[in-house]
């Protein structure tokens, strides 16, 4: 009865703390490998992505996307950027971009804060 009594509190007390925000920070560093492609520059491998939060996939004029991303009908919400960050293969199939994931949940949470910075 005891045990019960406890683990009920014990669930009580992590119900009630707060989630660990992500850290811009740390998503910024881990973005500087992203740096080689995704610049402003008009040469750049990859799209902008400032602004990228909300913003409709294969949406910018100025860079030619997959057909796969311009088919794909996503919006960049939090959840579309980190579900393509863990996996951009099962995410967009048959998408260009030469990066395989972050395995670390908590790495795609902090990049995806990062993201939202870039205004």
């Amino acid at each position: 009865m005891q045990f019960v009594r406890y683990g009920a509190a014990a669930c009580a007390l992590l119900l009630a703390a707060p989630a660990f925000a992500a850290d811009a920070n740390h998503g910024k560093t881990l973005f500087t490998a992203c740096f080689a492609c995704h610049t402003e520059r008009p040469d750049a491998l990859g799209p902008s992505l400032k602004g990228v939060v909300g913003r409709k996939a294969a949406w910018l004029q100025d860079f030619r996307y997959s057909p796969a991303m311009t088919r794909s009908g996503l919006t960049w919400t939090e959840a579309n950027l980190k579900d393509y960050l863990r996996d951009p293969q099962g995410k967009v199939k048959g998408n260009r971009m030469p990066f395989s994931g972050y395995p670390n949940a908590t790495d795609v949470d902090d990049v995806v804060a990062y993201l939202v910075t870039l205004k």
